[in-house]
């Protein structure tokens, strides 16, 4: 077994993993194997990066021949337990069930019980419509960032030529080998920004202006649009801009604009105990018993709960569930659903920060 140590010079990470757990506490693996299940396959390297003294570092544990597995595995495992949080790129999926079973396989006690883990790749991922791009494979993220690899090879690529290494162990293969890893290693630190995409949806945000703009839209209809001016959480690394269910935001940095179409019509509230109210077809509005049973029994009908609903004109927004109550709709069938956009709630910057938290959210799960 061979252990190697780099210092990162020079090298900063551009997101505040401060929020997450102090830097010395932060361990990110990555693996390097022949295969993908551990009984068929060889583990060959463990790299992990870490922060210490006021700098980034890498340690690598390269197994130079079949044998030397269960020698990474008891080096690896007491060296992390220093640390608190274990952060990795598609881990869970990989990189720590392949590990728990190599231990397993070697009867060894070790486990992730005592770790935090953070999964770069699950964070991102479900963001990946806003990114614009068609996966979200480490080296797609690191292209989309602009980050240039040193490695020539990918993994698939480097089991023939660990498998050389083991037969004939040059310089030149270990190299090979350890450069990938290291690449991977710095590319995991390197895209750390686009967590911003997570902390943008799981806030929380600030509405930090709103305001109501009147428009005339292609067809040449008059139409009206809130407009919210939004501080994020963290600052973007790229600048985005997105149009889904009808609302649109853009971000740039630490800030973030979302634009969402007001409907100024009449609008229905429907009660749910439809059974305890009366509907008056003349005056096409329902009126608890209480009250309508004073009405001419020619002019009322007992209501259903298509017909138990009282209109009101006014401003409204839209929501997909009920984010507000009282929540209003067209027609009963209709699945669309608003709340009334009242004097109270305009003068409500809490309000509106929480429903652009929602609307962000309803974006996202759109795609």
């Amino acid at each position: 077994m061979r252990t190697i140590n780099q210092t990162l010079e020079n090298f900063t990470v551009q997101y505040p993993l401060e929020r997450i757990a102090p830097l010395d506490k932060l361990l990110f693996i990555d693996i390097e194997t022949t295969g993908f299940t551990a009984k068929s396959s060889s583990l060959y390297l463990i790299g992990a990066a870490y922060y210490y003294s006021g700098r980034w570092h890498i340690k690598q544990w390269l197994a130079t021949n079949y044998e030397d597995e269960k020698a990474l595995l008891d080096d690896f495992f007491p060296f992390a337990a220093d640390f608190t949080h274990l952060i990795h790129f598609n881990g869970n999926n990989f990189d720590l069930p392949y590990l728990l079973q190599k231990c397993e396989m070697y009867k060894l006690p070790y486990h992730f019980d005592d770790f935090e883990g953070i999964d770069i790749y699950k964070r991102i991922f479900p963001y990946k419509f806003f990114l614009h791009t068609p996966n979200c494979k480490q080296k797609t993220l690191e292209e989309l960032l602009g980050i240039d690899r040193e490695d020539i090879y990918n993994g698939g690529e480097l089991i023939g030529i660990y498998h050389e290494y083991v037969k004939n162990p040059t310089e030149e293969a270990c190299r090979f080998l350890l450069l990938h890893n290291s690449d991977d290693m710095k590319g995991m630190l390197q895209i750390l920004p686009l967590l911003a995409f997570y902390d943008l949806f799981n806030g929380p945000l600030k509405a930090k202006k709103v305001q109501s703009n009147r428009y005339v839209d292609y067809h040449g209809h008059d139409k009206q649009e809130l407009l919210m001016k939004l501080e994020l959480p963290t600052p973007l690394p790229l600048p985005i801009a997105n149009l889904s269910n009808g609302c649109y935001f853009s971000g740039e940095s630490n800030e973030g604009i979302l634009k969402v179409p007001v409907y100024e019509e009449e609008m229905k509230y429907f009660y749910s105990n439809y059974k305890d109210y009366y509907y008056l077809p003349e005056e096409d509005v329902a009126l608890h018993k209480s009250v309508a049973s004073f009405v001419d029994k020619t002019h009322r009908v007992q209501a259903a709960a298509s017909t138990c609903y009282t209109r009101k004109y006014s401003t409204y927004l839209p929501q997909w569930d009920i984010f507000m109550e009282p929540f209003f709709k067209r027609d009963y069938k209709s699945k669309d659903l608003f709340f009334e956009l009242t004097d109270e709630i305009k003068k409500n910057r809490e309000l509106f920060s929480r429903y652009a938290q929602y609307l962000l959210g309803k974006m996202a799960k759109t795609y």
